[in-house]
């Protein structure tokens, strides 16, 4: 057996799969030899990787397309604003028609059922918002940019919070326990456990304040998005393709890519545990994933390769895409097992170290992989994935197939008459802003205090040196007044996950 027909009995699969494209050999594309993913192998999460211009875009949209014929709902972020598209059928031409001649691709122009999202809703789409609670210490500090000290500031002020009942809905809600927690009466509060210095929380009031400034507030608030929205399919059986449209914010990228952890730790604790299943719930592409990573902190750091890791068993497959895999640390990419690299660029020092960082990280194959990875055109990529039984591919580089959807955005009319026809858009698209922490504290300032008289303070006792929190909080006066003007419900402790985002109740 040749070396191409090893490569091609490599993803002769019995059961589903998705189709890439056709083997290219010595220069030849060999359209019986296809190049595959088996369907059950796509919750083994995937790297899409390559330099600008290389067809990344083209090769989500593909597998997207693919995944949602076959009943799986798929989330893409769209961070270019070309993703639009895949709601729309292709266009063909003579380019598209040769495409498919070549790797033997039966080609129909065809539209998949799509939802378009906008953070905040900034640009178009349906708004998605969390609250301050919902989103967690650990990524809100990824988004200011708080140190390690500073992080774990914040996360006592959440606790705070919780503890107290006091509802962190949207940015002024923090900051309204960051102020009272650094008065005179909210100093005492936090004594046995740490306190908050004046000088962390001033940094993490500057931090709210820019943000706040660069238009940042739309993204905290009510209605909080359910993320099990994106698990649904459409009437024709066929799997939703949740869009969220991101060029209105792409100077704000830990922004961004911060939400779509929080997208992803928020499915994580709410879905069943389902092993091996016959296909993915939900298979969900984080572009631009460096960003992520960039300036994390190391709890940052663990708590994805964790998410990244167990997600897997209930069910969601996470592809992230980026131009090298040195974007993505070695804990996380250890856990991608399906790759399509395309072409990368070998101008510099720093190229030529990427590229050989990228080589290595491939099963040994018969290809010169640092020539191949230079040379590769667009819409070509260098393809491994796991079998139907687990193990990894043979390297084959491919040729991959034009996808039959629209490769370029649909046009602002269209893409607002869909968004405000859908019928998540009235559950969604008008703000809520109702009691909560800001609120409640506010009134809890407003209310007088009784004025104790001499014989009444003379009584008092001491307080113990040996008092817990909960009673120090419970004896205070502004939670005693707190209680009485609102009824806040002492000692609820809401459960967080590995992001220290809260369990909503759905």
């Amino acid at each position: 057996m040749s070396d191409s027909e090893t490569i091609a009995a490599g993803y002769a699969f019995t059961g589903p799969a998705l189709d890439l494209g056709a083997l290219l050999w010595d220069g030849a594309c060999l359209p019986d030899a296809q190049i595959r993913i088996p369907l059950p192998m796509l919750n083994r999460h995937g790297l899409v990787a390559g330099a600008t211009g290389t067809g990344k875009t083209k090769t989500l949209q593909l597998i997207a397309e693919q995944l949602s014929a076959q009943g799986v709902p798929v989330f893409l972020a769209d961070v270019k604003g070309d993703v639009s598209g895949i709601s729309a059928p292709g266009v063909t031409n003579d380019k598209v028609a040769g495409r498919a001649a070549e790797v033997k691709q039966q080609w129909t122009a065809t539209g998949f059922p799509a939802e378009f999202y906008a953070l905040g809703g900034i640009g178009h789409g349906i708004p998605v918002r969390a609250t301050i609670t919902g989103f967690g210490p650990v990524l809100l500090s990824k988004v200011l940019q708080l140190n390690q000290t500073q992080e774990q500031s914040l996360g006592l002020i959440f606790h705070y919070a919780d503890t107290k009942g006091l509802e962190l809905i949207d940015l002024k809600d923090l900051r309204a326990v960051v102020t009272f927690l650094t008065s005179d009466e909210g100093k005492p509060e936090l004594k046995n456990i740490g306190g908050l210095s004046t000088a962390t929380a001033g940094v993490i009031l500057r931090s709210l304040t820019a943000f706040e400034a660069q238009g940042m507030a739309d993204f905290f608030g009510e209605p909080d998005f359910d993320t099990s929205e994106l698990l649904r399919t459409a009437s024709d059986g066929r799997g939703m393709v949740s869009v969220l449209e991101l060029p209105a914010v792409q100077d704000k990228p830990q922004l961004f890519s911060t939400f779509l952890m929080w997208m992803l730790a928020d499915l994580f604790h709410d879905l069943p545990e389902v092993g091996d299943a016959d296909k993915p719930k939900l298979v969900f592409f984080f572009d631009e994933a460096h960003l992520l990573f960039n300036d994390a902190s190391k709890a940052f750091l663990d708590s994805i390769t964790q998410t990244v890791r167990l997600i897997r068993s209930k069910g969601v497959g996470v592809f992230f895409v980026t131009q090298t895999p040195k974007d993505v640390p070695g804990d996380v990419l250890a856990q991608l097992g399906n790759r399509v690299q395309h072409a990368l660029r070998a101008f510099t020092p720093d190229d030529q170290k990427a590229l050989k960082a990228t080589v290595k990280t491939f099963p040994n194959s018969s290809y010169d992989l640092e020539e191949i990875l230079t040379g590769l055109g667009t819409g070509e990529a260098v393809v491994t994935v796991l079998s139907e039984n687990g193990a990894p591919t043979p390297v084959a580089v491919t040729r991959l197939r034009a996808p039959e959807s629209l490769m370029g955005p649909i046009d602002a009319t269209t893409l607002d008459a869909a968004v405000k026809s859908s019928s998540l858009y009235g559950r969604y698209a008008q703000a809520v802003d109702r009691e909560s922490a800001y609120e409640k504290l506010t009134t809890a300032e407003r209310q007088p205090q009784p004025q104790e008289t001499p014989k009444a303070a003379a009584k008092k006792s001491p307080p113990k040196e040996d008092e817990s929190m909960v009673q120090q909080v419970v004896g205070s006066g502004m939670f005693k007044s707190l209680a009485r003007s609102v009824g806040t419900q002492i000692g609820r402790e809401i459960t967080r996950s590995l992001f220290g985002t809260a369990r909503r109740k759905r």
